[in-house]
């Protein structure tokens, strides 16, 4: 599959199958992630891999729920995929954000060509970076001097989705 290709195909994927990823799969998406460019060089990711079971995807949901409010969510905000990868960065720098979102695309990208659903997760930024952020950062083993990012919940696609249409005229300008 070509970039091109991947690119008008994906979308996200909001139903897993149980079917858990391979060890060559999730090296895949790793790989990916950590060649994503960086700006000037600066390599400053983690990625930290959970299992969809793992209990710290529980407390990351619960304290969501309790900041938003909600009792009860159909789904977690993983959607029950056998594997959820968060991004850290640098406390500080300006370029994390954007140098994570960079990597989670490529990653969101390589699942697909491998034929796997993902779905990109901003939702727990509130959650990780809140008053429990501390705890957070030391039970998800995050580098010192790292914070939450971004996160990409991947897995095989029980559910199928149409990507996306888009009005070129109206988001685009060229002058």
């Amino acid at each position: 599959m070509n970039v091109t290709l991947a690119i008008q195909q994906r979308s996200s994927t909001r139903g897993y199958t149980q079917e858990k990823l391979t060890e060559e799969e999730l090296c895949a998406l790793l790989t990916a992630g950590l060649q994503s460019p960086t700006a000037i060089n600066l390599q400053d990711l983690h990625f930290t891999v959970l299992k969809g079971d793992h209990p710290l995807l529980s407390e990351i949901e619960e304290e969501k729920n309790r900041l938003r409010g909600m009792k009860n969510p159909e789904h977690n905000f993983y959607y029950e995929a056998p594997a959820v990868i968060l991004l850290s960065g640098r406390k500080g720098n300006k370029w994390s954000p954007v140098n994570a979102g960079i990597a989670v695309q490529s990653m969101a990208l390589v699942a697909e060509e491998l034929g796997l659903g993902s779905l990109i997760i901003g939702c727990i930024h509130d959650a990780l970076r809140g008053e429990r952020q501390e705890y957070f950062e030391k039970a998800l083993k995050f580098p010192e001097g790292f914070a939450f990012e971004i996160a990409l919940a991947v897995g095989h696609k029980a559910v199928k989705k149409q990507p996306h249409t888009f009005d070129k005229t109206s988001h685009v300008t060229v002058l």
